[in-house]
């Protein structure tokens, strides 16, 4: 696997410290955050600050490969149409700084609740968004991501759109063929499901991945933690996605030891694959 920083873990730290963690780390990649969080570069960038992101990028020998935002689909209309304008406008700074992959949501309703218009209200978003994106080099990628309910000692995560079985393969089917997605386990490990019989519904269509993990706690809520503090079954992740060339991730959430939680994630996943290596 080939591995990078992702940007929700970093959305506390100031952009160029960002740039210099990857870079110390040995890795080649970071997730632009864009319009996020507050860190993050702001929808209404002018060519003056993109311009010092570029140097960024320069400065410290990384590839401009992709960039997250965030939006949601599943809400009122009107909140749709508004979360359509930003991403265009989060499009046309991606292209600016020769960005491939831009990571959307389809939303974070509970899927039950995504039916009738509300579900085509969402699919029209997404292939207009599509569309846009077409008149440039900047591809939409949606996350397999859950919605979250917050507690005093953890959360719980519940299917979305693009985290249930079913409703996936039907939105895969219906949006154009433009989108890909971002592949996260611990998301669908989070609501439930074997994340690598998921993979095989996004494969072939699958731009990078998202690696973290989620920690069980007595009240049967979960806290954000580094990749191997659950029984998640990392092994059978790798074999899932066996022949996968994008890159990876680590998105660690946990913001006051970002780099602490990436070095273990990145130490445990040079682990498994190890072992995978020598059967």
């Amino acid at each position: 696997m080939i591995y990078g920083c992702a940007a929700w873990g970093l959305r506390e730290t100031p952009l160029e410290e960002q740039f210099k963690l990857t870079k110390e780390l040995g890795l080649d990649y970071l997730e632009l955050g864009i319009a996020n969080a507050d860190m993050d570069i702001p929808a209404d960038a002018d060519s003056n600050i993109l311009s010092k992101v570029e140097k960024l990028y320069v400065k410290y020998g990384i590839e401009p490969f992709c960039a997250a935002t965030g939006c949601d689909f599943t809400v009122e209309k009107q909140d749709c149409l508004d979360n359509v304008v930003k991403i265009k406008k989060v499009i046309d700074i991606c292209e600016f700084l020769r960005i491939k992959y831009l990571r959307i949501f389809a939303g974070f309703s509970p899927v039950e609740e995504v039916v009738g218009e509300k579900w085509n209200v969402m699919i029209k978003c997404l292939n207009e968004i599509a569309e846009y994106s077409s008149k440039t080099s900047v591809i939409p990628v949606v996350e397999t991501h859950g919605g979250v309910n917050g507690f005093e000692d953890g959360v719980l995560h519940f299917r979305s759109t693009s985290a249930e079985k079913d409703a996936l393969k039907k939105l895969v089917s219906q949006v154009s063929e433009r989108i890909q997605f971002v592949y996260d386990p611990a998301n669908l490990y989070a609501v439930g499901y074997d994340p690598a019989e998921f993979y095989n519904i996004i494969k072939g269509r699958t731009a990078y991945a998202h690696f973290k993990d989620f920690a069980p706690l007595e009240s049967g809520h979960i806290l954000p933690a580094a990749c191997g503090e659950s029984d998640m079954d990392w092994k059978s992740i790798f074999k899932a996605m066996e022949g996968f060339d994008g890159p990876v991730f680590i998105e660690y959430e946990n913001v006051d030891e970002v780099r602490e939680g990436i070095e273990r994630s990145l130490k445990y996943l040079n682990k498994v694959e190890k072992e995978l290596q020598n059967g």
